[in-house]
């Protein structure tokens, strides 16, 4: 069963796609899907001997292009409808054991590229309303597949975080006349929650974190998706991201598992005043022995409590970057 009901109380869309209880769930490395094929040995799912970055339609798709009649019957109270959309796997590399942080800034710069074209070539789909390249990182995450790989969703329409952000993008333009985000970042280039600032891309522990270690990189311009960026821009969000990434992992001495996602103008146009590209970076701890949990407030109530102050944890990881930066001088 794969469809969408909509919730009438929240005004929200739920996708419910079954056949995902049947994926591979942590198997081990020499069983591993995404590594390359071999010779001699069992296929994966990538036909190749070796590779740098794949990408691929997702075996267990939450939407697809041809997507099954739902198996209920809605109404004007609870509407159904297919899950119609794409969603495609993005592998990083054939290294079964590395990481984001661990690759070269190039591999980084590549997969800058490889989101923009698929935003690019998904966003031309009539079915398609939004493009969101994102990564689940670590088993604390509830990955299944430990091989460095991310997703890209193709959804029908707005989903509700982006939408509400345009919303609010919108109301702020109508009393102040400009631009939310790019507001924003003019702040933060030189607050106290500055991780890195490079020419085009500021990342900073935003001044509302939900998580006590989250992290934005937000374009220094007004770009509203990846698309639009130069090739000097592509460079920049590549060496910004590898920089945080880095100091996440050495913020307590361990590879920092997190949720990386790319928010932009939606697919259909009509939102680039309202929508300034950045990417969102959430690990789920608080310090090295304690995770930060969803719980009544979060999930309930939708009222995040945050434990530690951004300006305490903005400078943790400025500490951290900076550690990375002295071991790879002295290297």
């Amino acid at each position: 069963m794969t469809e969408r009901r909509y919730d009438p109380t929240r005004g929200e869309w739920v996708t419910f796609a079954t056949h995902r209880q049947n994926r591979t769930f942590l198997p081990p490395a020499d069983q591993c899907p995404l590594c390359p094929t071999a010779p001699g040995g069992p296929p994966t799912e990538i036909p190749a001997a070796s590779y740098d970055l794949v990408t691929f339609d997702n075996r267990f798709p939450s939407f697809t292009a041809d997507p099954p009649e739902p198996s209920v019957a809605g109404d004007a109270l609870t509407p159904v409808a297919p899950a119609l959309g794409r969603a495609e796997v993005v592998v990083f590399t054939g290294d079964h054991d590395a990481t984001l942080a661990e690759l070269p800034v190039a591999r980084l710069r590549a997969l800058v590229d490889v989101w923009a074209d698929r935003t690019t070539v998904l966003g031309r789909r009539p079915e398609i309303g939004y493009v969101f390249p994102f990564e689940n990182k670590g088993e604390e995450i509830g990955v299944t597949l430990n091989h460095p790989h991310g997703q890209i969703y193709g959804y029908p329409d707005i989903p509700p975080i982006p939408a509400q952000e345009i919303a609010a993008a919108r109301r702020y333009r109508a009393e102040h006349g400009s631009c939310v985000w790019c507001d924003l970042v003019i702040r933060e280039e030189t607050s106290e929650r500055l991780v890195v600032c490079g020419d085009a891309f500021a990342a900073y522990v935003p001044f509302w974190a939900r998580f006590p270690y989250q992290v934005y990189i937000s374009a220094r311009r007004h770009a509203p998706a990846l698309p639009s960026l130069t090739a000097p821009e592509r460079d920049d969000l590549a060496h910004v991201l590898k920089r945080v990434l880095v100091a996440y992992d050495g913020l307590f001495g361990f590879s920092m598992p997190y949720v990386m996602a790319v928010h932009q103008e939606p697919a259909t146009g009509g939102h680039g005043d309202l929508t300034h590209l950045h990417l969102e970076l959430s690990p789920p701890y608080r310090t090295a022995t304690k995770r930060k949990y969803l719980a009544g407030s979060e999930l309930a109530a939708g009222a995040y409590v945050t434990d530690l102050p951004p300006e305490r944890t903005a400078a943790a990881l400025r500490e951290a970057r900076e550690g990375a930066d002295r071991t790879e001088t002295a290297a």
